[in-house]
């Protein structure tokens, strides 16, 4: 029997993460991912406000699909995996907002790479 550890021992974001991967399981080759806030500062000091502020291109990933189809039917298993910090494209996937919280679905070939 696997024990989970008392809710309180779990931070809330970690709570947030357990609780989409359970609502939202990507298909295939699809990857769900959290975009990371980006720096509201420049390294000058000068501060961005929101609206001229470009979406990050890199976030973690929350879950992932089962893997590629292959053409004799088996399944090649993805090389992301959840808890990896990913960059991909400015307009790469299709934002869907779960719970109040916008997430991102997106091929494994739109990650350009996870970051070590």
């Amino acid at each position: 029997m696997i024990r989970r550890p008392p809710r309180s021992t779990l931070s809330s974001s970690s709570q947030r993460q357990m609780c989409i991967r359970d609502r939202v399981r990507p298909l295939q080759d699809r990857v769900l991912v959290e975009r990371l806030e980006e720096e509201k500062k420049t390294a000058g000091g000068i501060i961005i406000p929101d609206n001229n502020a470009e979406k990050p291109a890199q976030g973690k990933v929350i879950s992932v699909g089962s893997g590629y189809l292959k053409e004799d039917g088996s399944f090649r298993a993805l090389e992301v995996k959840p808890g990896d910090t990913v960059l991909f494209g400015k307009y790469a996937g299709t934002e869907v907002k779960v719970e109040a919280n916008d997430y991102l679905i997106m091929k494994e070939s739109d990650v350009f790479g996870i970051i070590q």
